[in-house]
């Protein structure tokens, strides 16, 4: 563990998303001091290609993202997926941090399905098969 703290207003962002279906997703970031882990971002919308694009080409970030997808034999599910990303284009220090707290955050979180990391858009990409559990092609 890095010693990072987590923000208590990104625990209540997860709650919003989580309970109350209305946000879609959240961006989360270090602070100015690096000291904790706060939101960037939240978002209503369900459009996949909006989250992408707001993940920074050369910047590490964390998210959390609401999948709505439909089961066999019909009816809605919704399953949270936990993202690291942690592009190329970071520096090492940067990269490094975002390794070693990942779990501050991900554990501050219940209810987490599944995660995926990525250093390039094609990792986090439906594309790439991460999501094969949930749409199936």
């Amino acid at each position: 563990s890095s010693g990072i703290g987590v923000h208590p207003g990104c625990l209540q962002d997860y709650q919003t998303l989580k309970l109350g279906k209305k946000l879609k997703y959240i961006i989360f970031k270090f602070s100015p001091d690096n000291k904790e882990i706060i939101t960037e971002k939240t978002s209503e919308s369900d459009n996949y290609e909006d989250f992408i694009a707001d993940l920074p080409e050369d910047q590490c970030r964390y998210a959390v993202y609401d999948f709505q997808y439909e089961k066999e034999g019909g009816g809605q599910r919704n399953k949270v997926c936990f993202f690291l990303w942690n592009p190329d284009a970071a520096s090492v220090r940067s990269r490094m941090l975002t390794a070693s707290s990942k779990d501050a955050l991900k554990k501050s979180f219940d209810g987490i399905h599944f995660d995926i990391q990525g250093s390039d858009l094609s990792e986090v990409s439906y594309e790439n098969g991460a999501f094969d559990d949930l749409y199936p092609r």
